[in-house]
């Protein structure tokens, strides 16, 4: 017979903190939370000021109804407050806070924090019998709610800028800072050229260099120290030689960014200042400190850090409805761009190796531990950050052109960037076309250099052009090979969207006909609109995302004066991806897709949902709507049946926002994420034409790891009527948004 008293009652409350360092996203996570668990009938309970609310108790314990977290999702911070608590460290402490918990009848709760808040409230939850025990004994509860309650459920995730947790490959709040720190380089890096000036450049990440790598790389700085890499021994004169190198080819200034945590081989800090001093005598030039400081955790959270933690928000939920055998506790993260869950202990242990292996000055291991993202990182960062190419002794020299394609996408002068300097350093010519596929035709073709394109990888639109002609015709096809062949191409790198993708498949299928196109070619996805095959994700999103983020956030500022709905039209053609993800960023009441369309039916029942919410107390409503939704249903046509049927409740509005979307510097994602996958693609070309190889190929991440797909494929992957893949990942977050709105 089973123990009765071992069993836990079902699920009815739960209670969800935030602890340790504030972090951007925390805010969605929360409501996340309390939004999944009320569309499971679960009451959610917020613990205020952190583990210091849970000892404290009283109102720093509190219900949560879901509408309390309207509003919040687009503030940075925690509304429920953070504190660290010494009582929680005591037994005492934790004594005052299981008897709080279960007084109020809870035994689940959601942690969101550091690993050390995770392993503090993984002690809790191996002390739990044994504490509630104490209780009893004491008189402070009573025998029927211990067995209430025989054990804790628990789950967590983590809250925190330094992204330095085993489990996961980001955590909430990172993107969010990395946001913060580029903002404040590229706008150094302006005032930095007036005066011909070096600035050095502090930034946080405790014991983790991903801040300061990552920075680094998406603004071109000239050097970078992380705690992962000390530089050798000699660097103090490195670093000297290395800008002034620099200044001979023409840079006018430089930006060196240093990680809170950087030491020296001998485990001596780096500081800032120390930078600063040496830098100041070996360069005989002015030298200034920024330490960016609290800022980089201040702010409203990135479109990436608002999805991600609703995701993880929802996920822990439906863990601890799960958790009927009282099994170790979970983390949840992400994991090849999957969210997934693991041993909440095996990751702590795992992170905190890292910190040993340094300790221990193995900082290979170190860098191993941080994964193969981290390590080719660091390793295409030192070749990017060189004043001139290395010297190749190879007899072999090559020629790779590279094109774009398509519509502008904010990443596109970060991959020539890359393309240019990685090809260089092969010892290959390096040619740019401008003007896409149209100035291939027509000979537009210009040998490009190591300092031409100093500073594009900040840049948005195209520096080198972009159309979306496609050579379909036999004389087009028959001109482009010429023009190849004239200019001894051979390989072609395609930088793009739609039609980009067709344009290079078209040269590959004529490849046979025509020698000079019997050449490699691989494509690189750059598009806002997220519809390319052979990956679930394309360089340019990020940023548009983000750019739809932050419109939505002042149209809901603006509305909320006036009672007033916004149906927001984003681009998308027939892929739905952008009106998604940013519905879920910006917590749009209903989302529109050109993979579901619209029908009058469901467009009445959101009327009739939404004027129900406005009667009770709602005072803004977003509508997000993709493009290519329905022809007949259009943006105008539903903001006026709102705008009929809302009465005397709200009005309605439309707001199209139109190519702003392709505008804008390109986000820390895109400009990292379009250096190393254009990085893979000279390497597959340099290995076909090494190897005297003749393959296609498509880049794109599948699974979370980087793929290259042959381009003979490229048919079959795509839709025969619509602009979209046949497979698409992100659709499966349609579930998520549903849960969200209600």
């Amino acid at each position: 017979m089973s123990d009765v008293a071992s069993q836990p009652s079902r699920l009815s409350s739960i209670a969800v903190l935030t602890s340790g360092g504030d972090a951007a996203g925390m805010n969605a996570a929360v409501r996340a939370v309390s939004r999944s668990a009320a569309r499971r009938g679960i009451d959610v309970y917020a613990v205020h000021e952190g583990y210091h609310g849970l000892v404290t108790g009283g109102d720093l314990i509190r219900r949560m109804d879901p509408a309390e977290t309207d509003g919040i999702l687009h503030r940075g911070g925690t509304v429920i407050g953070t504190a660290r608590s010494r009582e929680f460290r005591t037994r005492e402490g934790r004594l005052a806070a299981a008897r709080n918990m279960v007084e109020r009848g809870i035994d689940a709760l959601v942690v969101i924090g550091g690993d050390g808040s995770l392993a503090g409230a993984n002690q809790f939850r191996q002390e739990w019998s044994g504490l509630l025990a104490e209780l009893v004994d004491t008189g402070a509860i009573s025998a029927e709610i211990a067995k209430a309650h025989p054990f804790l459920r628990l789950t967590g995730f983590v809250g925190s800028i330094d992204n330095d947790m085993s489990g996961t490959d980001m955590t909430i709040g990172a993107d969010t800072a990395l946001h913060r720190i580029v903002e404040a380089l590229d706008a150094l890096h302006s005032t930095a050229a007036s005066h011909q000036r070096t600035f050095v450049v502090e930034v946080m990440g405790r014991n983790c260099g991903y801040l300061a790598l990552m920075s680094a790389l998406a603004t071109a700085a000239s050097w970078v120290f992380i705690p992962e890499q000390p530089p050798a021994e000699d660097w103090p004169a490195q670093i000297c030689r290395h800008i002034k190198a620099d200044r001979e080819i023409g840079r006018r200034h430089s930006v060196v960014v240093v990680a809170e945590g950087a030491r020296d081989r001998d485990g001596n800090r780096i500081t800032s200042e120390h930078v600063r001093a040496l830098l100041e005598e070996g360069l005989g030039e002015d030298v200034r400190i920024t330490v960016l400081g609290h800022v980089q955790r201040g702010g409203a959270p990135s479109a990436f850090d608002r999805y991600l933690a609703t995701h993880f928000g929802y996920l822990a939920v439906e863990r601890l409805i799960a958790d009927e055998a009282n099994r170790p506790p979970e983390l949840i993260g992400l994991q090849n761009n999957r969210v997934v869950t693991s041993p909440l202990m095996d990751c702590v242990a795992h992170t905190q190796q890292v910190a040993e292996r340094m300790n221990s000055r193995d900082y290979d291991g170190a860098l191993r531990l941080r994964g193969r993202h981290f390590r080719e990182s660091y390793r295409i960062t030192q070749t990017m950050q060189q004043a001139a190419p290395r010297p190749v002794t190879s007899d072999r020299h090559f020629r790779i052109a590279v094109v774009h394609g398509g519509g502008p996408a904010p990443g596109m002068n970060a991959a020539v960037r890359a393309a240019v300097r990685l090809g260089l350093n092969h010892g290959y010519t390096v040619l740019a076309i401008k003007n896409g596929f149209k100035g291939l035709r027509n000979g537009d073709i210009q040998e490009m250099d190591w300092i031409d394109v100093s500073g594009w990888v900040s840049e948005g639109g195209a520096e080198i052009g972009t159309n979306r002609y496609v050579p379909e015709h036999p004389a087009a096809i028959a001109e482009t090979a010429e023009q190849i062949a004239a200019h001894h191409i051979d390989g072609l790198l395609v930088v793009g969207g739609w039609a980009a993708y067709r344009a290079a498949h078209e040269l590959h299928r004529h490849r046979r006909q025509y020698p000079a196109l019997d050449i490699p070619i691989v494509c690189v996805p750059l598009t806002v609109n997220n519809d390319l095959p052979a990956t679930e994700l394309s360089i340019g999103a990020d940023t548009a995302l983000n750019s739809i983020v932050v419109d939505v956030d002042k149209i809901r500022q603006s509305a909320v004066a006036t009672r007033r709905v916004f149906v927001v039209e984003v681009m998308g053609h027939d892929c739905g991806y952008l009106a998604l993800m940013g519905g879920l960023a910006t917590g749009a009441d209903r989302i529109y897709l050109p993979e579901e369309g619209i029908t009058l039916d469901g467009l009445a029942a959101d009327v009739k949902a939404l004027a129900e919410r406005f009667r009770a107390g709602k005072r803004v409503g977003v509508i997000v709507r993709s493009e290519g939704s329905d022809r007949v249903y259009t943006t105008g046509v539903i903001t006026s049946l709102f705008q009929k049927e809302g009465g005397q409740l709200f009005d309605a509005r439309q707001a199209i926002l139109g190519h702003v979307q392709e505008g804008g510097n390109p986000s820390p994602f895109d400009r990292v994420q379009a250096t190393i996958l254009t990085a893979r693609c000279i390497e597959f070309l340099s290995e076909q034409l090494e190897s005297g190889g003749r393959a296609s190929a498509m880049i794109g991440f599948q699974g979370g790891e980087l793929r290259f797909t042959d381009l003979t494929r490229y048919p079959e992957l795509v839709e025969s009527d619509v602009q979209r893949p046949v497979e698409q990942h992100w659709i499966n977050g349609r579930e998520l948004a549903v849960v969200m709105r209600d």
